[in-house]
């Protein structure tokens, strides 16, 4: 995509004035948070505090570049938004998800990974370990982004984590003993889920695209062909009206001329009127001309299915609210009370859906079925991101969030506590790796993969966010990227224009994400543990 495009303006140049305003914000909102950070952990290895602030930065900066681009690569490849707005649902939503829905996954990538009473490990090795990880997985994610490859971010901090914890098993005993302080049947299970997630995310965006393909987008089809040889019968009709009326005398043209103004003032001031009252050939043939156009019913389709579909999905959003997100804010609803706002919610979006499909008609039917699915692509775009955050931001914040507990306390603790700021920075330095490394991969998943438009958008969007809430819901860190990519390949399998070529380097670079990290990871724990 040249430079200069829409989808990609403002994100390429080093100097323009939101560049420098992004740049502003996540120094400062660091900085800020540095110097809270340094009372949070009672100054506790300040230098290891800074290291680790900068690291887990960089994380979700990439993961930004990466996951959220991909994330919202549909979306802007489809027309539907631009960066700027998929900026601001990204800083709503994504952050949103992460402090809402975002807990389980952060435990499982903290905790479930790394045994820590298989061998003695001191705390700050502990801390060294997440550091690692998160350097690695950053700088991973970084030369995927720069590269337009959407890869897995839990993946890389798996991986680094993993590499990590054989490198100090090693140190510390054995290769034995390295291998036993890894949770490998955790790994196994991830792993399924792994594999799991491109062929589910695919199965349903297929059904659903297929339904929306064959229901509404070839109906529409069908009845523009019917429209254009309409307008061909009009233009004949003109084009023999005026040959014959030129072959009339004055007299006649007089005549038939007052004809015309009496059926026209009839045809304009009459919604009931019949043929046997218009006097004149030419508009008599014009009304069996509108009658036929009446009869194809070209907006039936995007009035009948599509506010159907839109209440399926608003259905889909609301239960992933009320059933996973404000599960934690504790309102006291029971599960027939989840059921009755979903029927609610689905029966508001019909209603309005149907009202707005019904204003369009007349217009132009691919300007209303753009229009349509554009506003359905947002709702569900904003969906997808908090579903996004509730899942893969964890893998950012859940090793920084145990790195600051240790430091801390000065012990290794189970659980701990993800302090605001310290999500507040991470999503402002999310949406910075959006805007400044972001454009490569929204490129690949919106245009280089398959051909979107906003139905197509739409579909992989709905079906990545329900299979990604699914999986977060039961703490499982899946891959919204393999999800999201699965969608994809989906749509493009409906439309028969995948590009497979394009997927052997994407396919490739998720096999060697969980070596490469592991491997970096193994480098920098050796180098902290050496340092400090």
């Amino acid at each position: 995509m040249a430079l200069n495009t829409p989808t990609t303006r403002g994100l390429s140049l080093p100097f323009s004035w939101p560049n420098i305003a992004f740049a502003t914000l996540l120094i400062g909102i660091s900085l800020w948070f540095l110097f809270w950070g340094l009372d949070y952990t009672h100054h506790n290895n300040v230098m290891i505090f800074v290291l680790a602030t900068v690291f887990g930065v960089f994380m979700a900066f990439n993961i930004g570049g990466n996951d959220v681009a991909n994330s919202f690569g549909t979306s802007v490849g489809a027309g539907t938004l631009t960066i700027k707005q998929a900026l601001a649902i990204a800083a709503i939503f994504e952050v949103s998800g992460a402090v809402i829905a975002g807990g389980e996954v952060t435990d499982t990538i903290r905790s479930g990974i790394v045994d820590l009473g298989a061998v003695d490990i001191r705390p700050m090795q502990f801390v060294y370990i997440m550091m690692s990880a998160l350097l690695a997985a950053a700088l991973w994610l970084l030369f995927a982004s720069k590269r337009g490859w959407p890869v897995s971010t839990t993946h890389s901090i798996i991986g680094g984590i993993v590499g990590a914890s054989l490198t100090l098993g090693t140190v510390l005993s054995s290769s034995g003993s390295a291998l036993a302080l890894v949770q490998w049947n955790q790994i196994g299970t991830i792993a399924i889920s792994w594999i799991l997630s491109p062929v589910l995310g695919g199965l349903v965006s297929y059904a659903l695209f297929y339904q929306i393909k064959h229901h509404i987008l070839r109906y529409n089809e069908r009845a523009k062909e019917q429209l254009q040889s309409l307008r061909g019968e009009r233009r004949k009709l003109n084009e023999d009206h005026k040959t014959a009326f030129e072959r009339l005398n004055e007299l006649q043209k007089i005549s038939y001329t007052n004809m015309m103004v009496r059926d026209a003032q009839i045809v304009l001031g009459e919604e009931d009127y019949t043929p046997d009252e218009l006097e004149s050939e030419y508009y008599r043939k014009l009304h069996e001309i509108r009658k036929k156009r009446d009869n194809i019913a070209a907006h039936r389709a995007l009035q009948n299915w599509v506010p159907l579909i839109a209440a399926a999905g608003a259905a889909i959003i609301s239960a992933m609210l009320l059933f996973k997100g404000l599960k934690h804010m504790h309102l006291g609803f029971t599960t027939l009370h989840n059921y009755l706002i979903m029927g609610m919610v689905a029966a508001t979006v019909w209603m309005a859906t149907f009202i707005f499909a019904k204003t369009l008609k007349g217009g132009s039917l691919d300007r209303s079925t753009f229009l349509m699915f554009s506003w359905m692509q947002v709702f569900t775009a904003a969906g997808f991101a908090f579903s996004h955050g509730a899942n893969d931001i964890a893998n950012a914040i859940g090793p920084f969030a145990a790195i600051l507990d240790v430091l801390r306390t000065g012990s290794i603790g189970s659980e701990a506590a993800i302090p605001t700021l310290a999500m507040v920075t991470f999503g402002v330095a999310l949406v910075a790796g959006l805007w400044f490394i972001g454009k490569d991969v929204i490129q690949t998943v919106g245009h280089n993969l398959t051909t979107m438009h906003p139905a197509s958008g739409f579909a992989a969007e709905l079906s990545a966010a329900t299979v990604v809430m699914l999986a977060s819901t039961f703490g499982l860190p899946v891959s919204s990227t393999h999800i999201l990519i699965g969608a994809v390949l989906g749509i493009g399998l409906v439309n028969r224009q995948t590009n497979w070529g394009l997927m052997k380097p994407i396919a490739m670079a998720w096999v060697i994400t969980l070596p490469a990290a592991g491997l970096l990871a193994a480098l920098s724990f050796t180098i902290l543990n050496g340092l400090f």
